[in-house]
């Protein structure tokens, strides 16, 4: 699918797409992601990420302050976890519906994740049974865009 921004409708690139992922992902620690992190992560030069920066915060998907790494908007964050959701659907139903090889599932996933429509991926989710997790056993955030819940003790053991 192509995502939108909530204001004006238009479409977000792939690119935008996968740097939103990405600053998603490193930033689970809790401190704003560095140009040169997401530089890395994403395999192109400081420059190219500290534009791409730059564009987001201007999209109103992230926050950035000079020397001091960015962090994602309500918004950005929303639009990182349906890549990431569509991201491991796609992996799951490619594996067990399809009989992908698990580790040939994210590159096809990755082309895949943003073409997929919410109809589509709700029909994924129901068919699979709404699964918690992806093939490689990374969490798969729900319709809501919230993680699984870890299983209570007391739920493991009755």
């Amino acid at each position: 699918m192509a995502y939108t921004r909530a204001v004006s409708k238009e479409p977000l690139s792939e690119a935008i797409q996968h740097y939103l992922r990405e600053i998603y992902k490193l930033g689970q620690a809790g401190s704003p992601v560095s140009v040169t992190a997401l530089a890395k992560a994403q395999g192109v030069a400081p420059a190219s990420a500290s534009a791409m920066v730059k564009k987001l915060a201007a999209l109103g998907l992230a926050e950035h302050a000079r020397y001091r790494g960015c962090t994602l908007t309500e918004d950005g964050e929303r639009v990182a976890l349906e890549v990431i959701r569509h991201h491991r659907l796609l992996e799951l139903y490619l594996a067990e519906t399809l009989g992908v090889h698990v580790d040939d599932v994210h590159e096809e996933a990755d082309k895949l994740e943003h073409a997929l429509s919410e109809e589509l991926e709700a029909r994924i989710d129901r068919a699979l049974g709404f699964p918690t997790h992806d093939p490689h056993g990374d969490p798969i955030p729900d319709a809501n865009l919230e993680w699984p819940r870890l299983a209570s003790r007391s739920a493991s053991t009755q």
